[in-house]
């Protein structure tokens, strides 16, 4: 019975509630809460629909509302009226006399009936605050939808970077190779040898660095899912970029638009209000309050019974409390300006992010467009040297640099390919706009599993 009580629910007020976080795709929500990590590759949408569903923080805040919405049906609670049964049974005695057995049972009925707007403050407070608490919630949301996708571009682009560093070990390797046989036949110097082999074991150490890079993304995605670091997860690899197209947006509609849909922004605004809500109920707290109340007794002492009732209305007028309401008032009007304070901070701040991400994305998909030309030229420079000094034209400074020009080019290129998909992602959440259709504009996800776990 008492458990019963503790979970009931009369006001409904789950229901105000939104539903657990998870993507949602064309307004419904996406698959299920998984109960374990799937035994194959994840694609992105999978990776954050899993981190939604397990990160400790999106648990942490949908437990938040739900005390939040608790504190709507106190509020309403004190609308009703309230009811208490007393009962007593006792034996006394004094001296020689012979004891008297006293019992008694009571029942007592109070009902406020006006109090100049107190419940009603303090119901529009819980209000607010559990519309601050959902938006909270929606912040939070996006903040681990962009983590998530940060960490599943983080770890395509360090898994990248190592095949870039293999493939770079490969073409050192095959210099050293012939810088041997050159040297072996005679018509190349020591030098040539000795800078080609310096220049593989630098390769061979930057393949190790690379390696290394890739276990700590891993670890950080885990992380991310709310697993275990050690815990190795699969992925999908993800199509090379496909170039842009031009973008032209204003930056005032955005930011303007921005502040309409960030969350954290409608949780200072809800915050504001609740903060006003709870000023009007501290002045409402030194005013007259109105209540009926009734009660009904039976008692019976020594054998002889007796009955009692009460009906009335009590007026309850403050007089003086020692200044504390009046401080009370002064502390809520002072809340009030801090939390309006806080929403303009926020405003500005709003419109910080968005230009920032702005710009950010703009840099990056330039950059994006000339990594492209840099790595096309540089791996046609690569060739054609390589070509000329195996056919004992050219020199082995010459490939070297080639070959130096081009793995930085291929980092580079990874590098610009993992910003411009991360801008995107933060642009969209500078806006409060970061939901599953952003995913369908980024990189297809191919039916390709990375080998996260190969053995090298």
């Amino acid at each position: 019975m008492l458990a019963a009580e503790e979970t009931s629910d009369p006001f409904s007020t789950e229901a105000m509630l939104p539903p657990k976080p998870a993507l949602r795709m064309g307004g419904a929500v996406g698959d299920p809460c998984a109960e374990a990590m799937p035994n194959r590759a994840l694609d992105l949408l999978e990776v954050v629909n899993f981190a939604l569903c397990n990160n400790p923080q999106t648990r942490e805040v949908w437990a938040s509302s739900r005390v939040q919405a608790a504190q709507i049906g106190v509020s309403k609670a004190s609308y009703l009226p309230s009811a208490t049964l007393s009962a007593s049974d006792n034996r006394s005695k004094t001296g020689s006399a012979a004891s008297v057995d006293q019992r008694s049972v009571g029942i007592t009925l109070s009902y406020l009936l006006y109090d100049f707007g107190v419940r009603a403050a303090n119901l529009e407070n819980a209000r607010q605050l559990l519309t601050a608490a959902i938006a909270t919630q929606d912040s939070t949301v996006q903040t681990v939808f962009l983590a998530a996708v940060q960490a599943f571009y983080q770890a395509q682009a360090t898994f990248a970077a190592l095949d870039a560093s293999l493939e770079s070990e490969r073409a050192a390797k095959e210099s050293f190779a012939a810088a041997q046989a050159r040297y072996s036949a005679g018509s190349a110097t020591p030098a040539d040898k000795l800078q080609a082999q310096t220049a593989y074991s630098q390769a061979t150490l930057n393949r190790i660095t690379a390696d290394g890079n890739l276990k700590n993304a891993q670890g950080t995605l885990a992380n991310m899912l709310g697993l275990d670091a050690n815990r190795n997860v699969l992925l999908v690899s993800a199509n090379k970029s496909a170039m842009p197209d031009d973008f032209d947006s204003d930056i005032n509609t955005l930011i303007e638009e921005a502040r309409r849909r960030r969350p954290d922004l409608q949780a200072a605004a809800a915050q504001a209000k609740a903060a006003e809500a709870s000023a009007e109920a501290a002045r409402a707290a030194g005013r007259p309050s109105i209540s009926l109340t009734g009660k009904a007794d039976q008692s019976s002492s020594s054998g002889i019974n007796s009955h009692s009732s009460l009906v009335g209305i009590n007026l309850n007028v403050p007089i003086f409390s020692g200044y504390a309401p009046a401080y009370r008032v002064r502390a809520a009007e002072a809340q009030v300006d801090a939390k309006n304070a806080q929403l303009e901070r926020l405003r500005l701040q709003v419109a910080l992010d968005v230009w920032t991400a702005y710009q950010h994305l703009t840099t990056a998909t330039q950059s994006l467009r000339s990594t492209a030309d840099l790595l096309n030229s540089a791996e046609q420079s690569e060739r054609v040297v390589l070509g000329r000094y195996k056919a004992g034209v050219g020199s082995m400074l010459d490939v070297l640099n080639a070959q130096s020009a081009l793995a930085s080019a291929r980092q580079q290129r990874i590098q610009s390919t993992l910003n411009w998909n991360i801008s995107r992602a933060s642009l969209a959440q500078a806006m409060g706009n970061l939901d599953a259709d952003l995913l369908n504009y980024l990189p297809d996800a191919e039916n390709k599993q990375l080998g996260m776990n190969k053995q090298q």
